[in-house]
C-alpha cells in the first residue's frame, strides 16, 4: 500500500503518485524484502519540517528536496510504521530546484519520488560512481516509463 499526506499548500495529484510509487516498486520488486512488505509513506512537507529532519537524522543543516527512511535500516526515526519506510519531500525545494534545471515541476517531483524509493531499496549515489550511475540511469528509466517519453 501506498500512503500519501500533504501537509503543504501545494496541490499534490496524490493517485498520480502512488502510481508512479508502485512503477517503480513494482520494477523494483525482486529487491524486496517479503517480509517488510510493500507499504510505503509519502509525505510533503514544508521546508522548516525538511531542514529540521535533515539536522537530526543527517546532520546537514540545510533544506533538501528528498529524505527516505528505511524501515529496515532507520526504525529509530520514528517515521516509519512498518513495510518499506518513509519519503518526504519538500515542493518548495523541488520547484526552485526545477526553475534552476528548467524542469517542469511535477517531473522533478517524481524525480525526487523515484530517487528515494531507490535509496529505500537499497541503492545510495554517495557510495561509488559505479551505484551513482546505475541510481542515475533507474531514475531515467522510470521517469521516461512514468512519463511515456
Amino acid at each position: 500500500m501506498v500512503e500519501i499526506n500533504n501537509l503543504t499548500a501545494f496541490r499534490i495529484k496524490k493517485s498520480f503518485f502512488a502510481e508512479a510509487a508502485r512503477i517503480v516498486l513494482s520494477g523494483e520488486g525482486g529487491k524486496i524484502d517479503k517480509k517488510r512488505g510493500g507499504d510505503l509513506s509519502i509525505a510533503f512537507v514544508g521546508p522548516a519540517r525538511i531542514r529540521e529532519q535533515n539536522r537530526i537524522y543527517r546532520k546537514k543543516n540545510s533544506t533538501t528536496d528528498v529524505l527516505s527512511f528505511s524501515e529496515k535500516g532507520n526504525s529509530k526515526t520514528g517515521f516509519c510504521g512498518g513495510g518499506l519506510g518513509e519519503i518526504i519531500i519538500c515542493p518548495s525545494q523541488v520547484k526552485k530546484n526545477a526553475r534552476i534545471l528548467k524542469t517542469p515541476f511535477e517531473k522533478e517531483l517524481t524525480l525526487c519520488l523515484i530517487h528515494g524509493i531507490l535509496h529505500i531499496l537499497g541503492l545510495d549515489h554517495e557510495r561509488s560512481k559505479k551505484e551513482k550511475n546505475q541510481m542515475e540511469q533507474k531514475q531515467n528509466y522510470y521517469l521516461g516509463k512514468i512519463f511515456k517519453n
